[in-house]
């Protein structure tokens, strides 16, 4: 299939509803091992990338695209998200360089790019209580998948699904980073807000692959 400026507009307008919908949520768990705030971050943050995104013209190169949403992320978040994300995105446009349209390979290679950014950002690692435990396991089952043959839609569904496990086992995880390491053994029993955020916008791009497949 063929993923248009227009289609990634759309994408980001998906990511920043789903965000929304789940602000309070978000918030709560970052409450009982952060500031609180996590939801209201990545909210504003997923709300001015698909504004900024949306103002621009059908014909915008997906690099551009990209750069612009990671330039309003990161002005709309102070937080420690928005370098990460701003990070992610300017991964995904040097991934979608030169493209005036993206193919399926384009689009997992632009996925893989965004958990890669965000881990190298972020200098962490799996098992750390982070966004990273969805980012990378997601990454790696959507490429293994597809290095296997399998259609995108069906290799963002099991990107979605090895991030819901990474992001459960984030509950039972000491914090590596952040303000829930102060916490110590008692950040344990909390999910990690940023690998619960992350599930979101991964499973929002699941669902624009599958509605676009369709």
């Amino acid at each position: 299939m063929t993923i248009t400026t227009k289609d990634l507009q759309q994408l980001f307008a998906g990511i920043a509803e789903d965000i929304a919908a789940e602000r309070d949520h978000l918030c709560e768990l970052d409450g009982a091992i952060g500031d609180g705030d996590h939801g209201l971050a990545m909210d504003g943050g997923c709300q001015a990338a698909a504004k900024a995104v949306g103002a621009l013209d059908v014909e915008t190169a997906p690099t551009l695209l990209f750069n612009v949403a990671a330039k309003a992320f990161l002005n709309a978040v102070g937080a420690s998200s928005g370098p990460l994300y701003a990070t992610a995105f300017m991964r995904a446009a040097a991934a979608a360089k030169d493209r005036q349209t993206l193919t399926d390979d384009d689009f997992v290679r632009v996925f893989a790019a965004m958990a890669t950014g965000i881990q190298e950002r972020g200098k962490a690692e799996a098992g750390e209580k982070t966004m990273v435990d969805a980012w990378k396991p997601a990454a790696d089952a959507a490429l293994d998948a597809w290095g296997t043959g399998k259609p995108l839609p069906e290799c963002l569904d099991m990107a979605v699904h090895a991030a819901r496990v990474g992001c459960d086992a984030t509950k039972d995880m000491t914090a590596a980073k952040g303000r829930a390491s102060r916490l110590g053994d008692r950040a344990i029993g909390h999910i990690d807000p940023g690998a619960a955020s992350a599930v979101i916008i991964i499973a929002t791009m699941a669902k624009f692959a599958r509605r676009h497949d369709g």
